[in-house]
């Protein structure tokens, strides 16, 4: 939203931005008050699994009848789409906005990914441009009736978290991802931090990567250590919401663009014990 007006103060200018503000507030505002719950994804850390969590989540409460929406706002990493298998898909803009794309399960998507040239163009934003796409998308995407919509982040504690935690208004919480090791847990309590400082509700810590499956005799080793994730839950007051092995099918399946929990494997059971743990705490 750009104001194309001449402006003979600065006053005036400021005006008119303050204005446009509000008006993109109200429609974020009527956006989200059609659907029923807003989780964002943090990672303080990146490479810990915050992606695969967000698309197993939103398939897992697909596949419970729920309908569900994605908003990717890692602008720089974009890669929901790819791991959807939905990365060759446009959405297209119409009087009423921007219609996400829907894959064939029925979740709907929107990446900065679907309007960049081709596949390897880098967003080369500062801040400011970053905040002003995820707010877009979020007053112009026409999500609809949604039970669900997740919101991929990148990781840490900028601009993009910040946006969305002060945009959305009544925003259920956010579902913090962290791997067993300490580097990654001490991020994690920076994310935890931020969401007490802006009084955003924490629904729970994951502890992803927690052990790999041999694919040979199903034994999990714990490569990066076990229970760092549940013990800073702990200390850090919130909820432990379940860990997540590593496993070579669940990886071979991401990378074909299908999510784990469609799959039969260890790391698949443990998510869908996760996402009914987070179902029970929104609904009930």
């Amino acid at each position: 939203m750009r104001c194309t007006e001449k402006h003979e103060s600065c006053a005036s200018r400021d005006r008119c931005s303050r204005r446009l503000i509000d008006i993109q507030d109200e429609k974020i505002r009527e956006n989200m008050s059609r659907i029923k719950h807003k989780i964002g994804i943090l990672s303080g850390k990146g490479g810990v699994g915050k992606t695969t969590v967000t698309v197993n989540l939103a398939t897992a409460l697909n596949s419970m009848g729920k309908k569900v929406g994605i908003l990717d706002g890692d602008i720089h990493g974009p890669n929901i789409p790819k791991m959807l298998g939905v990365e060759d898909a446009r959405p297209y803009v119409d009087e009423r906005g921007i219609h996400p794309i829907t894959t064939p399960e029925g979740i709907k998507v929107v990446s900065i990914s679907y309007f960049l040239p081709d596949r390897d163009t880098p967003v080369i934003w500062r801040g400011p441009k970053i905040s002003g796409a995820i707010r877009q998308f979020l007053s112009d995407v026409v999500w609809g009736e949604l039970d669900y919509l997740l919101i991929d982040t990148p990781p840490g504690t900028g601009d993009v978290q910040l946006t969305i935690m002060q945009s959305i208004p009544d925003i259920d919480g956010v579902i913090i991802v962290t791997t067993p090791e300490e580097v990654a847990l001490q991020d994690a309590r920076r994310s935890v931090a931020m969401a007490r400082m802006l009084n955003i509700p924490i629904l729970g810590l994951i502890e992803n990567m927690a052990g790999f499956v041999c694919p040979y005799c199903n034994k999990v080793v714990d490569i990066f250590g076990r229970g760092g994730g549940e013990r800073a839950a702990k200390e850090l007051g919130i909820d432990f919401l379940g860990r997540i092995p590593l496993d070579v099918k669940a990886r071979e399946a991401s990378d074909r663009g299908v999510p784990m929990v469609l799959l039969d494997c260890p790391a698949s059971k443990e998510f869908k014990k996760i996402v009914e743990k987070i179902v029970k705490k929104l609904e009930g």
